[in-house]
């Protein structure tokens, strides 16, 4: 019996120094992936490829490293809601062109795409600290361009982006018109359980029924869960249920949480959606969602309101 507890002791032991391994030499592989395998760092196309009107943006985070962006734009006088888009955690932001070209003409909006650091022309190693950084460098500029109604601005960001954007948009009330999620995660700490199976009874979020002995190794927790209830401003949460990476019931947890608080949530299901393709699959009515949750949330102001007649009324 001594044996049999000693060999189930050793062998917990051994789960648990293979998994502190492989968190310490692999966890920014697993979370970043600026390559794709078979590709490279650089951008296969840009937005004139498509025949989009854009200017290459070269940005400085509060820490000095450089970055670099797309402004694209649906036609040169624009006013209508600019987009500030965060993409997921593999590829760059060439990868994500055609849904953006479709964005444009859907939407009647403007789009600025970040490279998060490490990622595209972005100098730098990504990580949580510094990608908070770069996603506020964006916000920054946008809020000082004179050419964009600054009013206007919406975050978007699909799975790792919607932590980016959930994280910006909180420390953002009065720069952030509105919130968009789009298959986003709980937390890295759940999604450690997700990926690695062996791994969910040593490291979870707060709602894990494991010791959670491993948390503390993991550098970029990105906890959307416990960001998402302090946003004030208006969120659309947008869920592929095909999803094969992120389990859609992290976006149904996500949606409860700030629902809670902020009584202007609201929360769209896509049947045949996967991680990737949910804009693909979800055809029209992902379009006609985020369109109609625009025009009743970021609204724009008519002439005499903004020339200073401030009567009160809003226009879309």
């Amino acid at each position: 019996m001594v044996s049999f507890v000693n060999a189930l002791l050793y062998g917990v032991g051994g789960i648990v120094m293979a998994g502190m391994a492989l968190l310490v030499a692999f966890q920014e592989k697993l979370v970043y992936v600026p390559v794709l395998p078979g590709l490279t760092k650089s951008y296969s196309i840009t937005p004139s490829r498509l025949r989009l009107i854009y200017e290459d943006v070269w940005l400085r985070s509060s820490d000095g490293v450089r970055l670099h962006a797309w402004f694209i734009k649906l036609f040169p006088d624009c006013r209508g809601p600019t987009i500030l888009f965060f993409q997921e955690n593999a590829g760059n932001i060439a990868h994500r062109l055609e849904m953006v070209r479709i964005m444009l003409q859907r939407l009647h909006c403007n789009v600025f795409m970040l490279s998060y650091r490490g990622y595209g022309e972005s100098d730098g190693y990504p990580s949580q600290h510094g990608i908070t950084r770069d996603a506020q460098a964006a916000l920054e500029h946008l809020s000082q361009r004179t050419d964009i109604d600054t009013t206007r601005i919406v975050v978007f960001g699909r799975s790792l982006g919607g932590a980016v954007g959930a994280v910006l948009t909180k420390n953002n009330p009065d720069k952030v018109a509105a919130l968009i999620l789009e298959n986003t995660f709980t937390s890295i700490l759940d999604m450690a359980g997700v990926l690695l199976p062996f791994l969910k009874w040593f490291i979870g979020g707060s709602g894990s029924k494991g010791p959670r002995i491993l948390n503390f190794l993991v550098r970029s927790p990105w906890s959307t869960i416990d960001v998402v209830g302090e946003i004030k401003q208006p969120i659309l949460f947008l869920s592929g249920l095909q999803d094969e990476m992120v389990p859609p019931s992290h976006m149904q947890m996500l949606y409860a949480k700030a629902a809670a608080r902020n009584k202007h949530c609201k929360f769209v299901e896509f049947p045949t959606g996967m991680h990737m393709d949910t804009w693909l699959a979800g055809g029209d009515q992902y379009w006609r969602s985020i369109q109609e949750f625009l025009a009743e949330h970021v609204r724009k102001k008519k002439e005499s309101e903004t020339s200073g007649n401030d009567n009160g009324i809003l226009s879309l």
